[in-house]
């Protein structure tokens, strides 16, 4: 394996529930998909005393990407790493103003999630700006939608979560891209919507969330962050993809790949989703 993303999520996943160590050693990218999805398995994992050993990537930079992420934050919480103290001799610098990136930021039931929220929200606001050169109406619609969203992991997931955002530039289209990564380990789509709705499977919960803009909430207006995301995503001819239980369902527009639904997975609590933004 040379890279984790969400593309092949389900391999590492797989992977990572079948053995007691994983091998990062060829790793030479990864991204903040790839990293909130490995760090939610881990907690998931270590929770049903089942920890796992994780051999970091040999690779120097992606070592000194992964600490500038503040990836090591949170790895050595739910995984044995080797080495234990990796070398991160030349760091890369960092700026708290930097608008290429959010650091994985948690997601947590304390005083400051407004504070946190404001974060992402800031963020995520001067990245979209400066290298998608999206409208401000459009960023400010964006970004309430995605706080919505960070605000359900607290309000109905049960639990707590992980983001991260990260550009890059997409050679294949010659734009630039935006990366967006939400995860949890609450009580999932169907359990929620099971509230309200009679739900037969975690695809058919999903369908009801993305699709047709269903909440477990009666108030009108309340726990439709996602659906104001898809439409955003929809808007944008973004890429969108969401999983839980052990269902995915992905919006897919004409430059992307990957499927639209999949059934059958290995089976991950709460939820993670995944957004790729393009530059217009």
């Amino acid at each position: 394996m040379t890279h984790l993303s969400d593309e092949n999520f389900e391999t590492f996943f797989f992977s990572l529930i079948n053995r007691d160590a994983i091998d990062l050693r060829d790793i030479t990218f990864i991204d903040p998909c790839g990293m909130v999805g490995l760090l939610d398995a881990g907690r998931y994992l270590s929770l049903n005393n089942k920890r796992k050993t994780l051999a970091l990537p040999a690779s120097g930079d992606v070592l000194k990407y992964l600490e500038r992420m503040d990836f090591f934050r949170f790895a050595g919480r739910y995984f044995d790493l080797v080495p234990e103290a990796p070398d991160l001799s030349g760091k890369f610098l960092r700026s708290s103003g930097t608008d290429v990136l959010l650091e994985i930021t948690p997601i947590e039931k304390s005083d400051d999630i407004h504070f946190i929220v404001g974060k992402v929200k800031k963020r995520a606001h001067k990245i979209l700006e400066k290298h998608l050169h999206y409208d401000d109406n459009a960023i400010n619609g964006f970004i309430v939608a995605l706080s919505e969203v960070c605000q359900n992991i607290i309000e109905h997931s049960e639990n707590t979560g992980l983001v991260g955002i990260q550009k890059y530039h997409f050679q294949k289209l010659n734009k630039n891209v935006v990366k967006i990564a939400v995860t949890d380990l609450g009580i999932g789509f169907r359990k929620s919507l099971a509230t309200r709705f009679p739900i037969r499977d975690d695809m058919e919960a999903l369908e009801k969330a993305l699709l047709h803009g269903l909440s477990r909430h009666v108030d009108e207006g309340r726990g439709h962050g996602l659906a104001a995301v898809k439409r955003f995503v929809n808007r944008w001819d973004g890429k969108l993809s969401i999983r839980s239980g052990n269902a995915k369902l992905s919006i897919i527009p004409d430059w992307g790949w990957g499927k639209k639904r999949e059934t059958g997975l290995a089976y991950f609590p709460g939820s993670y989703i995944n957004i790729m933004l393009l530059e217009v």
